[in-house]
């Protein structure tokens, strides 16, 4: 192998095969499924993918992974793979049908891309991806707790988890500093206004420190007035914190706010 990682990208290549199985089980692999796969690295697990389901898109940011990637994926017809930026591409025209995003993402875009995905990719039913222990014990944490925050509210507004599993630093390339972890979640909906939620729960999360109604109002969402006016209608207390709202509770308060 001629290639290695980048810690600027965040990669981390997946080494390890035993926990190909792992990751089959969890992400509920039938031979009828299309699968988005973000990250493929070295195609350790877009080979297990190909090789179980009808058809894998992977998405690689890294150009200079391309030989390694093609003489791997030889003779398999049905990947698709597609050098760019995930953030940036149109990743429904890039993986029409996908029903399941299943991938060792990137450390530095893990969590954008799984918050972008809930209402950028509407079809996708269910992720089970690899990240960092950190980011996937605060996908779904509950309210008042250190974990807790903006990503949490977003998560188990659209999704609720079906399994997790932990991951030795062992299975990468090079081996990473900190742990992580296999989530595995299924979508259940999406809240009506979806759009305006999430500018709420961002905007509340945005000063963490500050209550709730003083963040809105410093992120230029709304006044403080209107803040305060909409947390009663929720039986919360002006002084009430970002963090101690249930996810739910964002969904009353965006509609309550003028």
């Amino acid at each position: 192998m001629n290639v290695f990682p980048k810690r600027e990208l965040g990669q981390h290549f997946l080494v390890d095969e035993n926990i190909l199985g792992v990751i089959g089980r969890l992400a509920e692999l039938t031979p009828e499924d299309v699968v988005l796969e973000i990250g493929p690295g070295l195609g350790a697990l877009t080979v297990y993918l190909a090789d179980r389901v009808r058809n894998v898109v992977a998405v690689e940011l890294d150009r200079a992974l391309e030989k390694e990637l093609l003489e791997r994926l030889a003779g398999r017809p049905n990947v698709a793979l597609h050098f760019g930026d995930a953030l940036r591409m149109d990743l429904r025209v890039a993986a029409p049908g996908a029903r399941k995003l299943v991938a060792n993402l990137p450390y530095n875009v893990a969590t954008p891309i799984i918050v972008e995905s809930l209402d950028g990719l509407p079809e996708i039913e269910l992720w089970c991806v690899m990240v960092q222990r950190e980011v996937a014990d605060r996908l779904f944490a509950g309210p008042s707790t250190k974990a807790y925050g903006a990503v949490s509210v977003l998560v188990q507004l659209v999704a609720a988890r079906t399994g997790a599993h932990p991951i030795s630093r062992s299975v990468f390339r090079p081996q990473p500093n900190v742990d992580s972890a296999l989530v595995a979640f299924r979508r259940t909906g999406l809240p009506v206004d979806y759009a305006n939620v999430k500018r709420v729960v961002e905007a509340a999360f945005a000063h963490r420190r500050k209550t709730l109604a003083n963040s809105v109002e410093l992120a230029g969402l709304t006044s403080r007035e209107h803040a305060v006016a909409a947390l009663d209608t929720l039986g919360r207390s002006p002084s009430a914190r970002a963090e101690e709202l249930r996810p739910q509770e964002f969904v009353a308060l965006t509609a309550a706010l003028p």
